[in-house]
């Protein structure tokens, strides 16, 4: 099943995709046929907190009035918000060794261009990648991020005006489902509600002075409107195996980068055991992967301009798409 969140007459609604995502079925008004509102479907949140019985019964509004065209409306006429407008947390990793290798070498880079030192970009362009830290393998590594500037696609993201330097980031994150504390990476597959796709925009230049701080981002990725996910949520019996998945951004219509959701370091299994060791994991939080090897303008020195429109897609997901403008 896939589920997004859209707004209509107002109202922030559960809609359930289908017809080869072309058209989007209103759950709740649906179950109102059935002669009352069903809570289950007043929000995202409320969906995952009444669990697999309110999956059940969405699978059978769909099948008993799914083929009514007037509870279903085209993706193109829907204003589709973020899956989960405002994530109980949301917490995004670092999972690609490439990315991880890479991407501090892009902020060396961009502090050489800054200082116009030419002769240390040379140096830091003809130096070889060098070892993983061992800390990466050790255990998963994440930040938290502001779960209150989500945006959904088809949004236009305002670039921060203390920005010069604007990066998209093409990556893929799960939503949690059931309360739990040290959860086992056995059983954390139960915890994991579904996939959707994640663009976490970056203010590189903001990004590189704070995390001489060696404390994590903060402004750098902090912005209203900076997290993008969507389009949707797409559950794990229509996944498969999430971790062989193909990915690509697009700029302009132009690929950038590519990449498969093989090789984290950490599965999501893992990291949600990680996570909630000694931790309450809530249902409808947020974790990201971390972006994909070469999955980034940092690491290809290639960054955005004003008025671009970024397409990311994960094969079994969809495309999240979004325009960076100027303030």
């Amino acid at each position: 099943m896939k589920l997004a969140t859209i707004k209509s007459g107002g109202q922030e609604k559960v809609a359930i995709v289908h017809s080869g995502d072309r058209l989007l079925f209103d759950l709740a008004a649906a179950a109102s046929r059935n002669g009352g509102a069903n809570p289950a479907f007043a929000s995202m949140l409320a969906l995952i907190d009444a669990g697999d019985a309110a999956i059940e019964q969405a699978a059978k509004v769909f099948d008993k009035h799914g083929k009514d065209e007037s509870l279903s409306m085209k993706i193109e006429a829907a204003e589709i918000l973020a899956p989960v407008p405002e994530p109980r947390q949301m917490r995004d990793g670092m999972s690609f060794p490439l990315h991880i290798l890479q991407a501090p070498r892009g902020q060396l880079k961009l502090a050489a261009r800054a200082k116009g030192d030419m002769a240390e970009l040379a140096r830091i362009e003809a130096e070889p990648l060098g070892e993983l830290p061992e800390v990466y393998r050790k255990q998963p590594i994440y930040y938290f991020t502001n779960r209150f500037s989500v945006r959904g696609t088809n949004t236009t993201v305002k670039w921060p005006r203390y920005s010069q330097i604007m990066d998209y980031e093409l990556e893929f994150g799960i939503i949690t489902r059931n309360k739990g504390a040290n959860i086992s990476a056995a059983k954390a597959q139960d915890h994991i509600f579904g996939y959707t796709i994640f663009n976490d925009f970056s203010a590189r230049d903001a990004q590189r002075i704070e995390m001489e701080g060696r404390l994590g981002p903060a402004k750098g990725k902090s912005f209203d409107g900076g997290n993008v996910m969507g389009p949707w949520i797409v559950t794990p019996d229509e996944i498969g195996d999430p971790y062989k998945l193909k990915m690509e951004a697009r700029v302009n219509g132009e690929t950038r980068s590519q990449g498969v959701t093989e090789g984290m370091l950490f599965s999501f299994e893992e990291i949600i055991a990680h996570v909630s060791e000694d931790e309450t994991l809530m249902p409808g939080e947020f974790i990201g992967s971390g972006t994909v090897g070469n999955g980034c303008g940092l690491e290809l020195g290639w960054y955005l301009e004003h008025g671009d429109t970024i397409e990311l897609e994960v094969e079994k997901i969809g495309i999240l798409k979004n325009r960076v403008e100027r303030q």
